[in-house]
C-alpha cells in the first residue's frame, strides 16, 4: 500500500471506532434492526442520485449489500440488543480478519506472506489479552450473533475485492439498494410491528445525529474509502487495518463516558497495533541477479 492509502485506511479505523459509540447512542430509542433499516435508508437517500452507478453487475452490488451491509451490521446490532457491549462488540468483530483472508486465499487465490500471516497472529493475540481483560459476562448468543456478522464482513470484503469497481462511493451507495428492505423485513419478523411503530414513534434528534453519522460518515465516507482501497490493494494488505477499530473506540468511550481502560486492554491494543505494523510491512525486495556467461 502507498503512504496515501494508508493513511486513508488509518481514517477510516478512527470513524469506525467513534461509530460504535454513535450507535449505542441510537439504539437508546429505536429497536436494533429497525434502526440498522433507517441508517441504510439514510445511505440511498439521496445519494443514489446524485453518484454514478459503478461499473460492475448487479449481482455483485446484491452481493456487498447483503454481506457487507445487512449482513454485517443486522447480526452486530442484533448483538449488541442481545446483551453485547459496545467495545466488545467493536472487539469481536474483527473476527472478520481471518474470515477475509481465508476467503481471500481460496477464492482469489491471494494467499498472505509469512510475515502477514504472523501480523495476523500478534494482533488476534491483541484481540485475545483485550477481551480477557475486559472480564464479565457475556451471552454466548450475542457472541454467536456478533462472529455471524465478522463473517457476513469477510464475505462482503472478499466479493468486493474480486469485482475491483472503479469507484468506492459508488459501490457503497448502489449496493445499499439492496440492505433497507432485507432488514425492514428481519425486523418485522424479529421485533414486531408494535416495536416498529413505537421506535419510529420515539425517533429523536439523538437517534437522528446518529443516523447522520452511521450513514453520512461511516457509511458513505468510510466504506466509501475502504471499497476504494480494495480495489486498489490486496485484501491481506487493507483489511488488517480494521484491527485498529477497537482501540480507537476504547478511546473514544473513554474520552465520551468515561469509561477508563484498564492495563491488560492498553497492553492488549498496543500488541494489536503491533501486529497491524507486522501485516502491512512490505515485502523485502528479491535482488536479481544476471547470470554471466562463461567466455566460449
Amino acid at each position: 500500500m502507498s503512504r496515501r492509502d494508508s493513511l486513508l485506511a488509518l481514517l477510516v479505523m478512527v470513524i469506525w471506532g467513534v461509530n460504535f459509540l454513535a450507535i449505542e447512542w441510537g439504539l437508546q430509542d429505536v429497536p436494533p434492526l429497525l434502526f440498522a433499516a433507517i441508517r441504510f435508508v439514510a445511505v440511498v437517500l439521496p445519494a443514489v442520485f446524485l453518484v454514478a452507478r459503478p461499473a460492475v453487475p448487479w449481482r455483485t452490488l446484491a452481493g456487498i449489500g447483503l454481506f457487507m451491509s445487512a449482513g454485517q451490521f443486522g447480526f452486530v446490532y442484533a448483538a449488541m440488543e442481545a446483551g453485547l457491549p459496545p467495545g466488545i462488540a467493536a472487539l469481536v468483530l474483527q473476527a472478520q480478519v481471518v474470515f477475509t483472508i481465508v476467503i481471500a486465499a481460496g477464492v482469489l487465490r491471494e494467499l498472505p506472506t509469512p510475515v502477514q500471516v504472523l501480523g495476523v497472529a500478534v494482533a488476534t493475540v491483541g484481540l485475545v489479552v483485550v477481551g480477557a481483560g475486559r472480564g464479565g459476562e457475556v451471552p454466548l448468543t450475542a457472541l454467536v450473533l456478533c462472529l455471524c456478522g465478522a463473517l457476513s464482513w469477510g464475505v462482503g470484503n472478499t466479493i468486493a475485492r474480486a469485482a475491483k469497481a472503479p469507484g468506492g462511493l459508488g459501490v457503497t451507495v448502489w449496493s445499499a439498494l439492496f440492505v433497507p428492505l432485507p432488514l425492514f423485513a428481519v425486523s418485522l419478523l424479529v421485533e414486531g410491528p408494535s416495536a416498529i411503530g413505537d421506535g419510529l414513534a420515539a425517533f429523536g434528534w439523538k437517534a437522528a445525529a446518529s443516523t447522520a453519522f452511521t450513514a453520512g460518515v461511516s457509511s458513505l465516507l468510510g466504506y466509501g474509502i475502504f471499497n476504494s482501497l480494495l480495489a486498489r490493494n490486496p485484501a491481506h494488505q487493507v483489511v488488517p487495518w480494521v484491527l485498529v477499530v477497537p482501540p480507537v473506540a476504547m478511546v473514544s468511550a473513554w474520552i465520551a463516558f468515561g469509561d477508563q481502560p484498564n492495563a491488560a486492554e492498553v497492553m492488549g491494543g498496543l500488541v494489536m497495533l503491533l501486529g497491524v505494523l507486522i501485516a502491512l510491512r512490505p515485502p523485502a525486495r528479491v535482488r536479481t541477479v544476471v547470470p554471466v556467461e562463461a567466455p566460449a
